[in-house]
């Protein structure tokens, strides 16, 4: 019987494949435009959400504010915030604005997984990598959001590409060539500072890295030149790493969270729905399978050194996937809580590429174009889930009710926010997102804006402190998170009530329930 599997590929790290400088560039750049417009498609469809608005509103403050602020907190962002000011400054602070340079990074990090697997494998199983990447529910999430995520994943591929290029070289034997390789372990040092400047668990790439060295060159000068540049990428990003330290406390709430387990971990971390999950995964076990049978026959021909490039490709893919994760799982159960699933976006390159060495085992074209389609049709259902009108944070409409007030509310009336929720799902923040929708209105519980604070959000007293300033007002608009306790829900209420004020209307948004009073 004919197997439907390709014969193991044999060799050990091939060389580049020569060719035109054209037909070398052409691949990276269409997987990486496909994989952006993948990525910038209808982004702006979603309402912002909490993270997105501590992303937002810290870059639209002043410079002295924003310094202020990272004094304070959020420091570890303090590198993203301060590119997306000048971003905003220059194109604005729409949805469709703000989320573009994620888009963008994608499509940089798809090329790169390219160019990465490309060097390692063939440019087939490059082509399919990238592929995969970019419809990856992780990637298609990180990038439609205006977060460091994809901007830092992007750092990390290339951080990759550039050690796999140092480890691949010929050993310098001039005194020219070992400054160039200088350079080159210079500016792995100085990428690798810059993506922990921009996203801290970027850190959690090191370990891997480790793997990728031992496994591609143990000789003395490659094992020192790497360790050397790590050693002074951690010295340039000590103050980062110092404030991450100090900080931790900003992530403490992941402690309150319910733990997250293995299953919904494999499910969640990088694919988004089961069927899509249990595909991936298969995938990969396939392509562990045929690459160890085919190391085994690759060892009896020509020696127990010998491995495959693609069993050197698979094996650091399963590092960058599995290492970082499971410092995050062991650390959040020994240390301090540190794991989310979002914080592992940065190993979604990783997944694809061992996704794609799984599809590119097919022996039959069919079969492999077959195996992607497959997995890009999984990825369908929950991509337009994200996409959709409340696609963020399990439901965020703080859009969609800043449109009811825009058309309802006139200039004189007053408004008041339901404060007994989170901050992610803090009704307030539409305020400050939409701006526009509240212009003339009187905010009744507001003791001092973000802007003149050192934490993220606003200072406000409560209402029934407040209540002087709804002297001469007719008309309030309370707006309320529906997942508050009625208790919760109902004081505010019963504030407006002993005050004179009467319901005239109820709209429910999606989770925002919009309550008009009137005297």
């Amino acid at each position: 019987m004919t197997s439907v599997l390709a014969p193991p590929v044999t060799g050990v790290l091939p060389e580049p494949r020569q060719g035109t400088a054209r037909s070398a560039t052409l691949p990276p750049v269409l997987v990486g435009a496909v994989a952006f417009v993948i990525s910038a498609a209808a982004s702006w469809q979603p309402s912002y959400w909490g993270d997105e608005a501590a992303s937002v509103m810290s870059a639209q403050r002043s410079l002295g504010s924003l310094f202020n602020l990272l004094g304070h907190i959020d420091a570890v962002h303090g590198t993203y915030y301060l590119f997306l000011h000048f971003w905003i400054e220059a194109f604005g602070a729409s949805e469709f604005s703000t989320r573009l340079p994620s888009a963008i990074a994608v499509g940089i990090a798809a090329a790169g997984i390219v160019v990465l697997v490309r060097t390692l494998i063939n440019p087939r199983v490059a082509v399919i990598a990238g592929l995969v990447f970019a419809v990856l529910p992780r990637v298609t999430y990180m990038g439609a959001e205006a977060r460091s995520m994809a901007i830092a994943t992007a750092i990390g591929v290339w951080l990759t590409v550039l050690l796999v290029h140092v480890l691949r070289s010929a050993p310098p034997q001039s005194a020219a060539q070992r400054r160039v390789r200088l350079l080159w372990w210079t500016g792995y040092a100085v990428l690798l500072s810059f993506g922990i400047y921009m996203f801290l668990y970027v850190a959690l790439l090191i370990p891997a890295h480790a793997v990728t060295v031992l496994l591609m060159n143990r000789k003395r000068e490659a094992l020192f030149g790497w360790t050397a540049s790590v050693a002074a990428g951690l010295v340039l990003a000590i103050p980062v790493l110092w404030f991450g330290a100090h900080e931790r406390q900003q992530i403490a709430f992941i402690g309150r969270r319910p733990d997250v387990s293995l299953t919904d971990a494999a499910v969640h971390q990088w694919f988004g729905n089961r069927p899509l999950a249990v595909a991936a995964w298969a995938l990969i076990a396939l392509a562990v399978v045929v690459v160890a049978v085919g190391v085994l026959r690759h060892r009896r021909e020509y020696g127990r050194s010998a491995t495959t490039s693609t069993a050197t490709t698979l094996i650091i893919a399963l590092a960058w996937m599995l290492i970082p994760s499971a410092i995050l799982f062991l650390g959040t159960r020994f240390l301090t809580p540190m794991y989310s699933l979002r914080y592992l976006s940065i190993c979604a390159p990783a997944a694809a590429i061992a996704i794609a060495i799984g599809i590119a085992s097919f022996r039959s074209r069919w079969l492999r174009i077959s195996a992607l389609l497959l997995v890009v049709v999984l990825a369908v259902p929950t991509y337009l889930s994200q996409r959709g009108e409340f696609g963020k944070n399990f439901g965020s409409d703080w859009r969609q009710a800043a449109d009811v007030i825009a058309q309802s509310a006139t200039d004189g009336d007053a408004v008041v926010f339901d404060e007994s929720n989170r901050p992610s799902r803090n009704v307030r923040l539409a305020m400050h997102l939409y701006p526009d929708a509240f212009t003339g209105l009187k905010d009744v519980t507001l003791a001092s804006p973000y802007q003149e604070n050192d934490g993220l959000w606003d200072r406000v007293a409560p209402l029934e402190e407040s209540t002087n300033s709804l002297v001469g007002t007719n008309r309030v608009w309370l707006l309320q998170y529906s997942g508050s306790s009625e208790e919760e829900a109902g004081t505010d209420v019963a504030t407006l009530k002993s005050l004179g004020f009467t319901e005239s209307s109820v709209t429910l948004v999606n989770r925002t329930t919009i309550t008009e009073m009137t005297r």
